[in-house]
């Protein structure tokens, strides 16, 4: 079989085991780039002579695959290169029960180790920073158009103009609230977030219904800020959104400013911008408010089963990852604990004062006997 007709295949049947058309994609691009690589003149030149099945699909030479494994460090990271070969290695277990490879050629090839890596997490603070830059950014936009109008009061069609980017500023704050609100409060993916429809959501009991990862479905829950944060998007901002398009309205949450269905991009811009507003460090992402949800949540002492759940984790141990000591728990625990910390010596007794009181035959903080009067 030829090797289109293998990936066509495979495709075929993570379609029917319905992934989500994220898994596909990213399959088909790993799986693109590996044939295409045993295709190519590089790959010919770490055959063995004479042994044109090196290159071959069902059964490439040991060399062959080890200067795959070159050919990818050279491209991305470590974390990157797991995934290519875990595509790679569901690909052959697929041609093994179809009967068109003997087994897996990547069985005997060693998996570049990955470090473990902390995840980074706000503090509470900084989400409240967050959620306050919605607010600058409509105030922002405000007294931008205030100061543009100065030099020429506006009349006519340009006041008109004027107080309609205001009014644009001010809804798009409302529903950039509402977005960051409930990636916190239900420590939502991305892709989760910008999936959500109007009957996915229940703002009486707070509930939210998730499609997680391998279509698996979820409720999560949402505080009080959060349904209030949506109440007001979806009673004042979402039906003016929604009215600027004349297509049918698919019960998407989440509207862009033209009143179509926000993208997975679309929301990583807004979060994106509304970080840099509010001045936080370097690498916040999206991604970075559901490792706060989870690590929030186990510093306040919720089981770990529940916030397992309440991710969508299949494996514990991948909620594991969020159990890391804060550093503001680790020095809390420092100062209370260990005996020469500040506070921990300024409430333990002096042992040194101690053992002198008692080698003076006084009781340990007696006062000394007061001193005889100086002769005249």
């Amino acid at each position: 079989m030829s090797p289109d007709d293998a990936l066509a295949s495979f495709l075929r049947a993570l379609s029917a085991r319905d992934a989500s058309p994220h898994t596909i994609r990213a399959y088909r691009t790993a799986l693109a780039d590996y044939l295409g690589w045993l295709g190519s003149p590089a790959s010919g030149l770490l055959a063995r002579p004479g042994h044109p099945e090196d290159v071959a699909w069902e059964r490439p030479g040991r060399a062959v695959l080890r200067g795959y494994l070159g050919h990818l460090a050279e491209q991305m990271a470590r974390r990157s290169i797991g995934s290519r070969l875990g595509a790679v290695r569901s690909f052959y277990r697929h041609a093994r029960r179809s009967g068109w490879v003997d087994g897996d050629p990547w069985a005997a090839i060693a998996t570049p180790r990955q470090g473990s890596r902390l995840p980074k997490v706000l503090e509470v603070g900084q989400v409240e920073q967050l959620l306050d830059a919605t607010d600058v950014h409509a105030g922002d936009a405000h007294r931008a158009r205030q100061r543009a109008g100065r030099a020429v009061p506006p009349e006519g069609e340009r006041a008109r103009s004027v107080t309609r980017r205001d009014a644009d500023a001010a809804m798009l704050a409302v529903r950039d609230r509402a977005i960051v609100e409930t990636a916190y409060a239900a420590g939502l993916r991305i892709s989760e977030l910008s999936g959500l429809h109007i009957e996915d959501l229940d703002l009486r009991r707070g509930e939210v219904r998730v499609l997680g990862k391998g279509r698996k479905e979820r409720v999560s829950l949402l505080g009080r800020p959060a349904m209030d944060a949506l109440a007001t998007y979806l009673d004042d901002v979402r039906p003016v959104l929604r009215a600027r398009t004349g297509t049918r309205d698919d019960g998407s949450v989440f509207l862009n400013a033209r009143g179509g269905a926000m993208g997975v991009r679309g929301v990583r811009l807004r979060i994106d911008r509304l970080v840099r507003l509010a001045g936080l460090p370097e690498g916040v992402s999206p991604h970075t408010l559901r490792h706060s949800f989870a690590s929030h949540l186990l510093e306040g002492g919720a089981d770990l089963r529940v916030v397992q759940e309440l991710l969508g984790h299949s494996s514990l141990a991948t909620t594991q990852l969020y159990t890391h000591v804060t550093p503001g728990r680790l020095r809390s625990a420092y100062v209370t604990a260990h005996p020469r910390s500040t506070r921990a010596r300024l409430q333990a007794p002096d042992v040194r004062a101690t053992t002198t009181d008692a080698r003076r035959g006084r009781a340990p903080g007696e006062p000394p006997p007061a001193s005889p009067p100086a002769r005249p």
